[in-house]
């Protein structure tokens, strides 16, 4: 059996809510795996809170810009949230979004496009990282393009035009006049960012993610003691609620909260009296999936008093 350390039941606790010893026994129960033992806690309906598996810490901006019939894109991160106000991290983030919209979203091939007054991009964000005197990094970036129609730009919690800690690009498919397209979008792109659909449509889910789900579904209805065949019922039903809940299609709107999005685009098309389709989204949330380093002030003193080998004063 995997030796439990404290380290690894902190984390476990910090990453789910749940209590101490069940943390301890989740990881015994799955040989120290971390991500096993959050589907353990899950199945066991012992987690408080899914979600805060994979919850955001890192600091910096996202950026969005769109021209056209194209937007992009960016995650730039930082170590301090205090980089985010500096007019240079934020013109960078800007212009390496703006780079994008040409250059696509291989952030290698980003990182060596040419910025604008000479170098590259990484050249410069090298620069950067030397003037403001904290480590800075082009992390990820993404583009949305329509033939006709619109793509339409939403940054939430914006610290300036375009900058943000979320932001959502939305691409509508659709001959109706531009007015129309942006309003809809912009409402559709706002219930991206609230509601963190995870694909377009259900069967765009991703087939380990729903294996994922289908196995802490089963563990939770084995504990109910049924049958067998109200078991794969159960499981399959779990399985249902989860492909609606995360698609963006079959989602509720955030607005009303009963009408499927899906409805609201007809709904919009049948107004414009033509057809209106949305084919895309992206979401960029600052720091997703990166997990913070937890610094500990008093084990920092403790640990440079030790270095000075002084010794304590009577």
């Amino acid at each position: 059996m995997a030796d439990i350390t404290a380290a690894s039941v902190k984390e476990l606790r910090e990453r789910t809510g749940a209590g101490m010893m069940d943390c301890k026994k989740a990881l015994a129960e799955n040989n120290g795996e971390m991500e096993a033992a959050i589907d353990w806690l899950r199945a066991k309906g012992l987690s408080a809170a899914a979600k805060k598996a994979g919850r955001t810490a890192s600091e910096g901006l996202i950026g969005a810009v769109v021209e056209g019939n194209r937007g992009a894109l960016v995650e730039v991160n930082s170590e301090t949230d205090f980089v985010a106000k500096n007019d240079i991290f934020q013109d960078f983030v800007r212009n390496a979004a703006q780079l994008a919209l040409q250059h696509g979203s291989d952030v290698e091939a980003l990182g060596a496009a040419q910025y604008p007054g000479g170098g590259t991009v990484q050249e410069k964000l090298t620069d950067n990282i030397a003037k403001i005197g904290e480590n800075q990094s082009l992390r990820r970036a993404a583009v949305l393009e329509v033939g006709e129609g619109a793509v339409v730009p939403y940054v939430h919690n914006q610290v300036a035009p375009g900058l943000g800690k979320i932001g959502v690009l939305v691409a509508l498919d659709s001959a109706a006049p531009g007015e129309t397209l942006n309003e809809l979008g912009r409402q559709i792109a706002q219930h991206v960012a609230a509601a963190h659909p995870l694909a377009l449509a259900a069967d765009d889910l991703p087939s380990d993610l729903i294996e994922r789900e289908r196995g802490i579904a089963m563990e939770k209805a084995k504990e109910s003691g049924k049958p067998q065949n109200i078991v794969e019922k159960m499981v399959e039903g779990g399985l249902a609620k989860f492909r609606k809940e995360n698609a963006l299609l079959t989602q509720l709107f955030v607005r009303d909260n009963k009408t499927p999005v899906a409805e609201v685009v007809a709904s919009a098309a049948k107004q414009a009296g033509t057809g209106i389709q949305l084919i895309g989204f992206v979401r960029f949330q600052l720091g997703e999936g990166i997990e913070k380093k937890q610094e500990d002030f008093a084990a920092e003193v403790a640990a440079a008093a030790g270095a000075s080998k002084a010794e304590p004063v009577a």
